[in-house]
């Protein structure tokens, strides 16, 4: 099976670059994931990293791991903590031999680091989308990483969970046949490409 981390990883490096780009008079800003305002999306997208770190490094009881982290006035500094931690995780020799527990995933459960890594994989590409289009930047996800993304993003439920309302994702929608491959990700996991319009 192919070694999908360093996809995930260059997924991360996009995604720290734009946020980068994140000042603090930024952070009330509305966001294209459900209610949240960017600070509360930065702080979503920081504590997820801290969690699957935690949950390659072993941990399968404490759910608090994976809280929101605290995003003040340096959210591109939260931000980038957060990605030296799960990227050093990731890297861990043996950790694709293993399984992680995510306890916010159907329930909590055990999934193969394969999965896990690429569910990680599928938000980090998605959140970047988010925070560049929150921003009105860019989101220069290659089509090389894109294409690796597109397996694991149809992989994504489409049923009633979409439409609870703290759903990551949303139920999807037509993708214009011929267009940019990032469109076609966002669409299948229910994200407009032209939001807000």
């Amino acid at each position: 099976m192919t070694d999908i981390r360093p996809f995930d990883r260059r997924a991360l490096e996009i995604t720290e670059a734009i946020v980068e780009q994140v000042k603090p008079e930024h952070l009330g800003l509305p966001t294209p994931c459900a209610q949240w305002s960017l600070r509360q999306l930065l702080a979503h997208m920081a504590g997820q990293n801290h969690g699957f770190a935690a949950a390659a490094d072993g941990e399968v009881t404490d759910a608090s791991v994976w809280a929101d982290r605290v995003v003040d006035d340096d959210p591109a500094g939260v931000f980038r903590a957060s990605c030296a931690r799960v990227t050093a995780a990731f890297a861990r020799e043996g950790v694709l031999d293993g399984e992680f527990w995510l306890p916010e995933v159907r329930g909590g459960q055990m999934f193969p680091a394969r999965t896990a890594i690429g569910f990680h994989f599928v938000d980090y590409v998605v959140h970047g989308w988010d925070v560049a289009a929150t921003l009105g930047v860019p989101a220069p996800f290659d089509d090389e990483t894109l294409a690796a993304v597109l397996p694991y993003a149809r992989e994504v439920p489409d049923g009633a969970n979409r439409r609870e309302p703290d759903a990551s994702f949303r139920p999807g929608l037509p993708a214009p046949a011929g267009g940019p491959l990032l469109d076609g990700v966002l669409a299948m996991l229910g994200r407009s490409p032209k939001w807000p319009a």
